[in-house]
């Protein structure tokens, strides 16, 4: 054997430093996978605790929601700045942030744990909100900090690990691996880089494991056995796919311009008294939750999951009130994420849609209605045929489902040229920018006044 092969075996097998690495690359995947679990664990209780306060009354909302979305974020602005929204917007500034003390600034252990709290808080109140994003941005946080024990020297090594973590966290809080992988490489990466391949697949593999280990192995949504026949009823292909795009597409016009700064008194008031602004879109939530009989608060998870059972009774309007619900969620501030809430709301337009069209298999449209809808949010079409696919265990609809996604995707860069999580991550990048500018000029020393003839006092 050349000398220059038993080089490489010796430094791949024997060598401190990459085992090292493997170490802490596993070591953070499976915790990845273990605070996931522990994060829908704690989803599923803010859940039943929801339940039981609109059970009691459907007005006690009215007073609750309002002010558990202020003291949401207040609890954010004041002890976890950089855990409000998604999640998913700060681990894409993450990566493209060189300075390891900026990315400090959207990725850190207490920011994760904020992101947990606040976020099961805001499930309690009543926000329209998921915890999928937050799961990524927990994961990657883990992921990062395990990286920062170790001290890698290479910036392509944490940008991996934080790819990686993010992944984890797909993976992990939908159970599904093939969507942590493509997420990661669609959505948070926009490319696929060979040097990081390795390392993602390796954390989502993890993760997965320890969420199969806890929790068994099981569909998101169920398993589904809805099939689209090769006849007419491929209309409904199209109309999911324009419609969900082009509903996704105002969805995420939206929310970026709640982020940017909303018009007249509305955004002078989200400007200058956020708090009060937060009650506000508590009050809005109640209301829609008056008008959807109690079903536009929370995930959608479970509303979802009823329609797709077949047994599910949402309102006729479902879909239009939880897209209102959770673009009020978002705007309000608290934690929280889309992927969920938009699944839901594709559900209830899948629904509406095949009201109009009997020939089709509801339980068929359902599905094309949610991945229409995503794909049009998040313009990540693979991504989103991939999800619905593991989600529901269901491969017949594999093609439908991704002509529907590619549709949607198209549709929605037509009303919103900009995807929605790379135009909030810029938010994220330019304050972390900002705030390193501000501190370059506050530790640059003040230029001493010359004194002029002109100046000098007289005496």
């Amino acid at each position: 054997m050349p000398l220059v092969a038993l080089k490489r075996i010796r430094h791949h097998w024997f060598s401190p430093q990459l085992w090292l690495r493997r170490l802490v690359l596993w070591g953070g995947a499976v915790c990845v996978g273990a605070v996931a679990i522990l994060f829908a664990m704690g989803a599923d209780q803010a859940h039943l605790l929801l339940r039981r306060m609109i059970a009691y009354s459907p007005y006690l909302p009215l007073v609750v929601t309002p002010a558990g979305l202020a003291l949401a974020v207040y609890v954010t602005r004041r002890i976890f700045p950089g855990a409000e929204g998604s999640g998913i917007p700060q681990v894409i500034a993450a990566l493209q942030i060189q300075d390891t003390k900026l990315r400090g600034s959207v990725l850190s252990l207490k920011i994760a744990v904020g992101k947990i709290v606040v976020t099961l808080f805001g499930l309690v109140a009543g926000a329209a909100i998921g915890r999928e994003g937050p799961t990524v941005q927990i994961g990657a946080s883990i992921m990062h900090a395990f990286g920062k024990f170790v001290r890698f020297s290479r910036q392509e090594t944490e940008r991996g690990l934080i790819l990686a973590g993010g992944a984890a966290g797909v993976a992990a809080a939908f159970n599904t691996p093939l969507a942590g992988i493509v997420f990661a490489i669609e959505e948070m990466s926009r490319s696929f880089e060979e040097r990081t391949s390795g390392t993602i697949l390796t954390a989502v593999i993890l993760a997965g494991i320890t969420s199969l280990a806890v929790l068994g192995d099981y569909p998101y949504f169920g398993y589904t056995s809805a099939y689209l026949p090769l006849d007419s009823a491929w209309i409904a292909v199209l109309v999911c796919g324009a419609g969900g795009g082009l509903a996704g597409g105002i969805f995420s016009r939206l929310v970026i311009a709640s982020t940017r700064g909303l018009p007249g008194r509305v955004g002078a008031l989200k400007r200058n008294s956020p708090i009060l602004f937060a009650a506000a879109c508590g009050l809005v939530l109640a209301l829609l939750g008056l008008l959807s009989d109690s079903t536009t608060y929370g995930t959608g998870y479970h509303e979802a999951r009823s329609v797709l059972e077949g047994n599910g009774n949402v309102p006729v309007g479902y879909g239009i009130l939880k897209l209102l619900a959770t673009a009020v969620s978002y705007a309000s501030g608290v934690p929280g994420g889309l992927f969920s809430p938009s699944l839901a709301v594709g559900a209830g337009f899948g629904v509406n849609v095949s009201q109009i069209m009997p020939y089709a298999p509801a339980g068929a449209v359902v599905l094309l209605g949610m991945a229409g809808y995503f794909a049009g949010v998040v313009q990540a079409p693979i991504t989103a045929f991939v999800i619905v696919v593991e989600m529901t265990d269901n491969h017949q609809l594999a093609v439908p489902l991704m002509a529907t996604a590619l549709v949607a995707a198209a549709t929605s860069r037509l009303v919103c040229p900009s995807p929605i999580y790379k135009a909030l991550s810029e938010g994220f990048l330019t304050s972390a920018r900002g705030s390193k500018t501000s501190e370059v000029h506050a530790k640059a020393p003040a230029a001493k006044s010359v004194e002029t003839p002109a100046q000098k006092p007289d005496g």
